[in-house]
């Protein structure tokens, strides 16, 4: 359970990742990552949330990381970012949940990226556009001078069509279904990052305090 289990959480809502990794991105196997150092930029959405009393409905979010290495080895760079509409009780309740605190350890993905993260920079509250469509594998995500963030389908290099899959993880501590596409992002804030034509990752998030809700 989470350390403080006064506090209780949940949020509910899709969500997008654009990492360097080529398409299928081998850490989803628990293979080594494609150029040995993980980059990726994850925004999303929450439709349903809260953090006890305080309601988290309608807000948008992005968290930017970076490691020389491995996840696993440590020594990431991360930050995050909330939409400026949020009120003060907002602003905190998300912050916590985004990096990883009341939260059961290990159990979900904000938690171990924060526990392998050695620089947290300051949480960033900004203007932001966002769209995600899930089953359409399309996002846009735009931070006035912090991030330009899009997603698409996978081009089949045969005939130009859309090509479709996913990846299944019944037991993942982000998603359980992912729709797999390709990922086009530029990060210009405190964690620099550029990716094209990279893996993109579309998924609906449902979390809680003790992890994926299924």
């Amino acid at each position: 359970m989470a350390d403080n289990n006064t506090e209780k959480w949940m949020l509910k809502g899709p969500e997008f990742t654009n990492c360097l990794c080529s398409y299928g991105c081998p850490c989803q196997f628990m293979a080594p990552s494609t150029h040995g150092r993980c980059e990726a930029i994850v925004c999303g959405e929450i439709e349903e949330g809260y953090f006890n009393d305080t309601k988290l409905d309608g807000l948008r979010w992005a968290t930017v990381y970076k490691w020389p290495g491995e996840i696993a080895q440590g020594n990431g760079t991360q930050q995050v970012i909330i939409d400026e509409k949020a009120t003060a009780e907002q602003r905190e309740a998300l912050r916590k949940i985004l990096h990883g605190e009341s939260t059961t350890p290990m159990s979900n993905h904000f938690f171990i990226f924060n526990a392998m993260s050695s620089e947290v920079l300051d949480t960033v509250y900004a203007p932001f556009e966002l769209s995600i469509d899930i089953a359409g594998r399309r996002a846009k995500a735009t931070v006035p001078g912090m991030l330009e963030v899009s997603g698409e389908p996978i081009k089949s290099p045969f005939d130009g069509s859309d090509y479709h899959a996913r990846i299944n993880l019944p037991n993942g501590f982000e998603y359980t279904v992912a729709e797999v596409g390709s990922g086009t992002s530029k990060s210009t804030g405190g964690v620099p990052l550029e990716f094209k034509d990279s893996y993109g990752q579309f998924c609906a998030l449902h979390l809680n305090q003790d992890g994926v809700i299924r």
